[in-house]
């Protein structure tokens, strides 16, 4: 989706920045049927503006996918540096950030977003914020699995025997705990990127995201729900896209910790072993 979008724009002509006021009807809505749909604009137009609404869902991609994907960053690298260190070192660290994880976990953070937004100049890039809000406090549940796994890393031979050897605690973090971690925070950031682009997509239909006109599948639903009665196609297209990369993330998520993490194999093949039995005895 994120290539086809200039792509279109160079085949088309069509961007989400040019108004075509020409088209709209007297009351603002798109003339002619289905929300102005035709060969120029296959999704039709946005109400008062008259954009095209293909370009709009197109280039809203860029928008959503960018700060989904710099808040996972964001949160898996705190995640995974909390989880760690308290999973290793226990005692004191894990009593002092297990509390902080669960302070983090329980606070408001939709009202700390909007009253974030209140006070943050609007010179100030709306992106910018949106990735540092939704990161900082998206990590909390990738630090509980790290820490849990990393608990359960210390206690091994090759931990133990690294210890015993007189190798630096971080050293033994970065060689060999943290590499027993990846296939769990890739598939862990797999799943929890839906999530992030939801949130973006949330707050910008509260009003606290991306500023128009710059396009935002978020904003577009939120300012196509007053507008579901006339042009209800308005409200069906951005909010599609949205289930459909949501969806797509989440299904890439499950097949790749499938893949990953043998637990799951072994769990399936247990499953399948008494119906198999069962079969070979009929």
């Amino acid at each position: 989706m994120i290539p086809a979008a200039p792509l279109y724009t160079a085949l088309s002509g069509n961007d989400p920045y040019t108004y075509n006021t020409d088209l709209l009807a007297a009351n603002t809505a798109p003339a002619g049927p289905l929300g102005g749909m035709s060969a120029a604009h296959p999704f039709g137009l946005e109400p008062r503006t008259g954009r095209d609404l293909l370009a709009i869902v197109l280039w809203g991609s860029h928008v959503s996918l960018f700060i989904g994907l710099a808040a996972t960053v964001v949160s898996v690298i705190i995640g995974v540096a909390v989880g760690i260190t308290a999973g290793y070192f226990g005692g004191l660290a894990d009593r002092l950030l297990s509390r902080f994880t669960d302070v983090v976990f329980g606070f408001p953070f939709l009202i700390f977003a909007i009253a974030l937004s209140a006070v943050v100049p609007d010179r100030f890039p709306k992106s910018v914020v949106l990735v540092a809000v939704i990161g900082l406090f998206g990590w909390p549940s990738i630090a509980r699995v790290v820490r849990s796994e990393a608990l359960s890393l210390r206690s091994r031979g090759f931990v133990r025997a690294a210890r015993a050897t007189g190798i630096p605690a971080g050293t033994i973090l970065i060689r060999e705990i943290l590499p027993n971690l990846a296939a769990t925070i890739i598939v862990f950031t797999t799943m929890s990127l839906p999530a992030k682009i939801g949130t973006e997509a949330a707050l910008s239909f509260l009003g606290v995201g991306i500023n128009p006109p710059t396009p935002s599948w978020g904003r577009t639903i939120s300012s196509a729900v007053e507008w579901v009665q006339v042009d209800p196609l308005y409200l069906v297209f951005p909010g599609a896209a949205l289930f459909v990369v949501t969806l797509g993330f989440t299904l890439f998520g499950d097949g790749l910790r499938d893949a990953l993490d043998p637990r799951t194999a072994e769990t399936g093949a247990d499953a399948g072993a008494p119906a198999a039995a069962e079969e070979a005895i009929r």
